[in-house]
């Protein structure tokens, strides 16, 4: 039998897969679609996402196919620059577009040995105590011990378990889309200045080879936006906002995009699980959806691994939605937030101009810019030292990097008093003895996922945190 099924091979379900393999769970990943789409929905990746990268030994290859970028400008577009020494060691965006996202993890996925079945979509699906049955479209039928729905917004898997997915429906709308066209860089540059004083969703973006990205808002809110806006709709919308339609021509393909506002009801029922946009939708400001979904898939592949091989101690999977529910109800707030901010009428402009004064603190900036990237990000482990429920950043030890030490996804007690050790949770925890000028504890327990479990140098202590997080020992 199959151990768990991933429904959606976008960035949430293929990051989720590969973390499953890394500790030996057998994965099948399902996909409706025959072939990966080149639609670009999201541009890149945030801090945290880079740190996750790095901390499973991927980065190298974003990088060589990313643009590192400036961190000021993404609070609803309101451009102030990055505060000095934030808790990172990679403070800048990535911009890289989706598909190729896409492309390398689904490298990763199959590297680890991940199956992926294209072209089968998931219809149906029953559980008991003891499995999942799924039923696809074409007929046949796959059991497996789990089931998570990384399906999308319009998740099958959410709505087939009945997990209810209250919010906000949309209220506008924007069409986004690559395509050529003739206006000069001047032109599009005095435009889009002037369209800018309060419309901030607008614009051309040069993606290279004479290729632009376009974006700006649509006249109503489409019935069905699965159809594709034409590109008639694209030059009427250019001409109203902006005087002029850039002579777009040659599109690669058109999409629309609302500010729905959606969190599910609860991300687990019995054996079947959620995340990413099937379990979260938001509107784009920040870039932050994807980046969502990534850090999903993380926090929870080590946990559903350790109940898949038996050691997961007890409650273990329900941190998932404990810790990462409230991180949703976050980002849709912001989110929320910043589509107040970026509206066209004259109150919200003043609360604009407002924000964007208090920006100018470095506090305001900080915090902000924290939210954003994740980086701030703190579970609730209970009280504690600070850095407590933190994930940590990539730091230099004496004898390498930090994050060098958790490509295979166990645990990592980072040990300064070389007088500890994990007798019994070796094939779950690795103990390194190492010194960090940046690190001011004597020890620290990290799970998987990078966040502190535990820090300080009593060997009774460190006894219990292993058993919350990592089970009893062999």
């Amino acid at each position: 039998m199959i151990d768990v099924i991933v429904a959606g091979a976008g960035p949430t379900g293929l990051m989720l897969a590969a973390e499953l393999r890394l500790h030996g769970v057998n994965v099948v990943v399902l996909e409706k679609e025959p072939e990966p789409t080149n639609v670009v929905r999201a541009l890149g990746l945030h801090a945290r996402s880079v740190e996750v990268m790095d901390q499973r030994g991927l980065l190298d290859r974003f990088l060589a196919l990313g643009t590192r970028h400036p961190l000021g400008g993404f609070f609803a577009g309101i451009a102030k620059q990055a505060p000095q020494r934030l808790d990172t060691a990679h403070p800048y965006v990535l911009g890289i577009p989706q598909p190729t996202i896409d492309r390398l993890l689904a490298e990763h996925a199959i590297e680890a040995g991940v199956e992926i079945r294209r072209g089968r979509e998931l219809v149906g699906l029953s559980q008991d105590d003891d499995e999942v049955a799924v039923e696809l479209a074409d007929g046949t039928t796959l059991r497996a011990r789990y089931l998570v729905g990384c399906d999308g917004g319009r998740s099958t898997v959410r709505k087939v378990v009945g997990i209810g997915f209250p919010g906000e429906p949309s209220r506008v709308e924007t069409l986004l889309g690559e395509m050529e066209l003739t206006a000069s860089p001047e032109t599009l540059a005095a435009v889009m200045a002037e369209v800018h004083k309060t419309q901030r969703r607008f614009g051309a973006m040069p993606l290279g080879d004479g290729l632009y990205r376009v974006v700006v808002p649509a006249e109503g809110v489409a019935e069905d936006r699965t159809v594709p806006p034409t590109l008639e709709e694209f030059t009427t919308q250019l001409h109203a906002w902006g005087g002029t339609d850039f002579g777009v021509h040659s599109p690669r393909w058109l999409s629309r995009f609302g500010d729905a506002t959606r969190l599910a009801e609860r991300y687990r029922t019995g054996r079947v699980l959620l995340a990413g946009d099937a379990a979260h939708i938001h509107p784009p400001t920040g870039g932050q959806g994807l980046n969502l979904g990534i850090q999903d898939a993380f926090n929870l592949g080590w946990k559903l691994a350790a109940e898949v091989n038996g050691w997961a101690p007890q409650d273990l999977l329900d941190t998932y939605e404990a810790e990462r529910h409230p991180v949703a109800a976050d980002v849709l707030d912001n989110t929320r937030a910043q589509m107040q901010l970026m509206s066209t009428d004259p109150g919200a402009q003043a609360v604009r101009r407002l924000l964007s004064e208090l920006m100018d603190f470095d506090d305001v900036n900080r915090h902000l810019i924290e939210k954003i990237t994740a980086i701030g990000i703190r579970y609730d482990f209970g009280e504690g030292h600070d850095l407590l429920g933190k994930r940590l950043r990539d730091m230099a030890l004496k004898r390498g990097r930090l994050y060098d030490l958790m490509h295979t996804g166990r645990g990592l007690l980072l040990d300064q008093t070389g007088r500890l050790s994990v007798p019994g949770w070796e094939d779950r925890v690795r103990h390194v003895v190492d010194l960090s000028e940046e690190l001011d504890v004597p020890a620290a327990l990290l799970r998987p996922d990078g966040h502190v479990a535990w820090v300080g140098e009593e060997r009774e202590d460190l006894l219990g945190a292993l058993r919350k997080w990592f089970g009893a020992a062999c």
